[in-house]
């Protein structure tokens, strides 16, 4: 079956829009012999017409025929600019701006591949009928790249805006069980504080009674180290006393040992023959300062 390259919405409202023009063409085709019907039996009851007889029936017939042709063309231009302003109607909703090719109009190609396309869906014998479709006021797809684009924007925001709604309800949801968790805590501290002032009364109680102890316990040492620090201060003067008195005996010993060996010394010949040398330089001296003096 040939195709137009339109989806099948689209494809199919040019369907309708075939067999609309084919009844109407129908319909023309119908009066069209009827005038040549009308002319055979009106007027071609004589066997022999003159010249004149038949320039007068056929202008009449070109006449009518021109006329009937002509307000069928009339009304396919005019039927077709209203196809034309329902679709840029819908265009300019979707703030689109449509555009058209005439010279594709009198491509041979396309109309061709049209007249094909008629061919195949309306005189094949195993074809279907196609329920005609109410026209819906959609924005027009597959027209141009714009509204390709905004159709696919709007579906993405479309799309974005369930997935916010969703997160925004997750939120609510986990913004309302962090409430709920917040209140428990603060009951929870709550009876902790209340726990932990009881807890330090029995402390501070605990820790003054120890501290008590600690405190009796360092006077009692102290008390003795300083009981133990008399004893030995007494017994160190005692010590010094008798270190005192074994000074003072050894320092006379010593003396009368000096005096002793003094003693001893100057009963030795040396000790005489020094100081007698001694004596005679002693009144060698004064001999020296008399006479120096004179």
């Amino acid at each position: 079956m040939a195709e137009l390259g339109l989806n099948e919405h689209h494809q199919n409202e040019v369907i309708n829009y075939m067999r609309f023009a084919r009844s109407k063409r129908g319909l023309r085709l119908k009066t069209v012999d009827s005038c040549f019907q009308d002319l055979q039996e009106s007027r071609l009851v004589e066997e022999t017409f003159t010249a004149d007889e038949v320039s007068e029936v056929l202008n009449g017939l070109q006449a009518v025929v021109h006329s009937e042709v002509e307000s069928e063309l009339i009304n396919t231009a005019y039927t077709n600019v209203l196809l034309l302003r329902q679709l840029f109607s819908q265009a300019e909703k979707w703030y689109l701006k449509l555009q058209t090719d005439i010279s594709e109009l009198e491509n041979r190609e396309l109309l061709e591949q049209v007249a094909e396309f008629e061919k195949a869906e309306f005189t094949s014998s195993n074809k279907k009928p196609i329920i005609d479709i109410i026209k819906p006021k959609l924005a027009p797809l597959n027209e141009g790249g714009t509204a390709e684009l905004l159709n696919k924007e709007i579906l993405r925001l479309q799309e974005e805006n369930e997935k916010l709604k969703s997160r925004l309800k997750t939120i609510e949801i986990q913004a309302t069980e962090a409430l709920n968790e917040k209140s428990k805590l603060e009951k929870a501290l709550q009876d902790l504080q209340l726990d932990q002032g009881n807890q330090k009364d029995f402390i501070k109680a605990q820790d003054l009674s120890d501290l008590e102890n600690t405190v009796a316990t360092l006077k009692s040492e102290f008390e003795k180290t300083l009981n133990d620090k008399t004893e030995n201060q007494k017994s160190l003067e005692e010590k010094l006393v008798t270190a005192k008195h074994d000074l003072l005996r050894v320092q006379e010993q010593l003396s009368l040992a000096e005096k002793e060996l003094e003693k001893k010394f100057q009963q030795t010949a040396a000790y005489r023959n020094m100081k007698e040398i001694l004596t005679r330089k002693n009144d060698q001296i004064k001999d020296l300062r008399k006479r120096l003096a004179k």
